[in-house]
């Protein structure tokens, strides 16, 4: 179904139960400078090839930063949204992921990395990576990325809709966007940073189309989207309409800046996920912080991401480094 398109996530969760599930944050045996001695220049390779694609294709930023958050969330920072399967049953082809972008971009930072030291960069290394440079691209943060992650060789299209440990959907409340995040190790305060990472990007209309058209489902918008902006995205977005694209930051949708959360205090949030910040003391106090001159988003955004690249990592003999980003060795 065309409506799995869109920009965060799907699928209707239940709330989760927690006291029986909790996907730890480990990352002990991570460590900045990982490669220093076994791949020297691995960064500054990965970092070369990411300015070079910047210059050309800067819509990818968002799809590749999102990227590392699509793969933390299933089974851990691990590299199993890049597998590909003979039918179709990995990670990549559930509805979820299906509007993912940049598999091609990994694969050109790899094979650049295997030419220079063969089997030594793992792919979930390269995600995490590759989503630090786009932000540097994008004018935003630059942050010390831990590395020393290897590859998992499980990758199911359940996993990322699974009603108790799926990615979070783009309609979800803030409850269910606590849950999801507490369910990783991460806090409150790391999901209204991370959520900042909508600075950058585009999203599928279907993902708002019923904030605009039908949201109780008797043909009525959305009462706490400002309705100046949904006259604007009405323009745009037809009913029903399943392929046009509307940025997720209006105005800055490709540089990374703290634009984003004065869009959301002005009821400008673009998806549910992001007006359900409003919804919360915590969330809410950092949006208007963030907003101000004292704002640290920049700062914060660069520890959460540390954070959330530490979820249920493989370390040390664990998973495997795969010689190509798609297939098992």
């Amino acid at each position: 179904m065309a409506t799995y398109k869109n920009s965060f996530g799907f699928f209707v969760l239940p709330i989760m139960v927690l006291a029986l599930l909790t996907i730890q944050a480990e990352g002990q045996d991570l460590k900045v400078g990982f490669y220093e001695k076994s791949c020297p220049h691995a960064e500054k390779i990965v970092t070369t090839v990411i300015n070079e694609v910047m210059k050309v294709a800067p819509s990818l930023s968002g799809p590749l930063l999102r990227m590392h958050f699509h793969d933390c969330f299933i089974r851990g920072c691990d590299g199993s949204v890049l597998l590909d399967s003979p039918t179709n049953q990995s990670e990549k082809f559930s509805p979820p992921n299906l509007s993912l972008r940049g598999f091609n971009i990994i694969d050109r930072v790899k094979l650049a990395l295997e030419n220079a030291c063969p089997g030594v960069v793992s792919c979930a290394d390269i995600v995490a990576l590759v989503a630090r440079d786009v932000t540097v691209a994008t004018k935003g943060p630059f942050w010390e990325v831990e590395t020393g992650r290897r590859d998992g060789n499980v990758s199911l299209i359940s996993d990322p809709i699974n009603p108790a440990t799926g990615l979070p959907p783009f309609f979800a409340n803030i409850n269910l966007l606590k849950q999801s995040f507490a369910l990783r190790g991460l806090n409150t305060k790391d999901l209204v940073v991370l959520s900042g990472g909508h600075t950058i990007g585009m999203s599928h209309c279907s993902s708002f189309d019923s904030r605009l058209y039908n949201f109780t489902g008797k043909g009525d918008t959305d009462p706490s989207m400002d309705p100046n902006y949904i006259a604007r995205l009405k323009l745009k977005c037809k009913h029903g309409d399943q392929t046009t694209l509307a940025e997720l930051d209006p105005g800055s949708y490709k540089t990374f800046d703290d634009s984003y959360y004065r869009l959301v205090t002005k009821r400008r949030g673009l998806l549910q996920s992001d007006a359900a910040l409003l919804n919360d003391p915590e969330t809410r106090a950092y949006l208007v912080q963030s907003t101000s001159h004292g704002s640290t988003f920049f700062k914060d955004f660069g520890v959460s991401m540390v954070n959330m690249g530490r979820i249920g990592v493989l370390t040390g003999s664990q998973g495997e480094v795969r010689k190509v980003c798609s297939k098992r060795n």
